[in-house]
């Protein structure tokens, strides 16, 4: 026999190609173009691309790559090809594997249903939790924060699988609603917003014409006191509008500066004049001073009197130095004041005529008890003698008080 052929076909001399399977041989073409030799590679390439395929495809069955449904159906298409192809090779061996793979579709088809099953349970648990998390956000106030994650939260659900119908559209039912019912409050709560910043901005506008009112004022005390009422007012005020809030608060700020700099510059004024008082007072206290101890208690308060006129028309000191100076005049004027006290109580002539009179009652009575005494003695009555000589110690003792009394009258 000529012509080329090998152990799964042959082409003849006059080109026939011819393959061999558990069926017989059949005609595959007829080669024109070269060498028998030539037409059997060619024939033989044709089965190593559909061998190619057929490997190709239990790879990637195997891999998971290829989905079971998308596997039989190229498994058929390739059955197809196999059985009428115009090609030499071992065809039956090919089929042999597809029906091999039927098997193994069968075993990745369960596996993709448990897959299906289990992703499905996560997806429905995930679901779950994003409805739990977005019906939480829409019970909040957080409207800065709330509206982003919800819109996170969303595209996260569109890319989640579909589930059960029934539950897929109960829990979608419930995000929905979650969203539309925070998207409600926040639009409520802004709008709200929108009105008391307006309310804000119209109290702010009418504290910035006080301010700039009393920013001219040199009534430094009181003003003083309106100026921080003023700015107590506007932090309770709340937030204007943005695009107004902080022209308004620079406006008001300004108003309030032109005022405490003009009541400081004021201050430092007045109290360099402070300073220069206390100088003042401070000599004069020197003066006063200089009359401790009190020698003359008249002569002393009139000096002391005509120094506190000067010291009164010296004017204000600064706050830090008043306690000192106070202290010092009020220690010169308690000294003098307890000396005139002191000199009116020895020349007060009721009071010389109280000890004099109980000096002399006392004498009296002292006197008589003497004579009781030594009458009791003459008749023996030891009793009364003793009861008369301490009834004489004790007044005597008084009468000693009361002439050490009227001695500080004479002094």
């Amino acid at each position: 026999m000529t012509g080329a052929q090998n152990e799964w076909g042959r082409v003849d001399d006059d080109g026939t190609a011819y393959v061999r399977t558990a069926e017989g041989e059949r005609v595959v073409g007829s080669w024109q173009a070269d060498a028998p030799a030539e037409g059997l590679a060619f024939y033989s390439r044709r089965f190593a691309d559909l061998e190619t395929q057929v490997t190709l495809l239990e790879q990637r069955l195997a891999s998971g790559a290829t989905a079971p449904d998308a596997a039989t159906s190229t498994a058929r298409t390739l059955r197809e090809s196999i059985t009428g192809a115009a090609a030499i090779g071992d065809l039956d061996s090919l089929l042999a594997r597809l029906d091999a793979l039927g098997g193994l579709i069968e075993q990745k088809r369960a596996e993709r249903k448990v897959e299906r099953a289990a992703l499905a349970q996560q997806a429905q648990e995930r679901k779950a939790a994003i409805v739990a998390e977005a019906e939480k956000i829409a019970g909040s106030r957080d409207w800065r924060n709330g509206s982003n994650r919800l819109r996170d939260l969303l595209e996260e659900w569109k890319a989640l699988p579909r589930i059960d119908r029934s539950a897929d559209d109960e829990l979608w039912h419930r995000f929905s609603a979650a969203r539309t019912g925070y998207t409600r409050r926040r639009k409520a709560h802004f709008a709200e917003l929108a009105e008391e910043r307006e309310a804000a901005k119209a109290v702010k506008e009418s504290l910035v014409a006080q301010a700039r009112e009393l920013s001219t004022s040199t009534e430094w005390g009181p003003t003083s006191g309106a100026m921080r009422d003023l700015m107590t007012q506007w932090k309770k005020a709340g937030r204007a509008p943005r695009e107004v809030d902080d022209e308004l608060w620079a406006q008001f700020r300004a108003a309030q500066d032109a005022f405490f700099s003009a009541r400081d510059a004021a201050n430092a004024e007045r109290d360099a004049e402070f300073v220069k008082n206390l100088e003042v007072k401070r000599a004069l206290l020197d003066e006063a001073e200089a009359l401790l101890p009190v020698k003359d208690p008249k002569a002393a308060r009139a000096a002391l009197r005509a120094i506190q006129d000067r010291y009164a028309a010296a004017g204000m000191v600064p706050r830090d130095s008043m306690r000192e100076v106070e202290q010092r005049m009020r220690t010169v004027e308690q000294a003098v004041e307890s000396a005139n006290e002191e000199a009116w109580r020895r020349s007060n002539p009721e009071a010389r005529a109280r000890a004099e009179s109980t000096v002399a009652q006392l004498t009296s009575s002292i006197a008589a008890l003497e004579r009781q005494h030594a009458a009791a003695l003459a008749s023996g009555r030891d009793k009364a003698a003793r009861e008369a000589a301490e009834a004489i110690a004790a007044r005597r003792a008084w009468l000693e008080q009361a002439q050490a009394t009227l001695a500080d009258f004479s002094g």
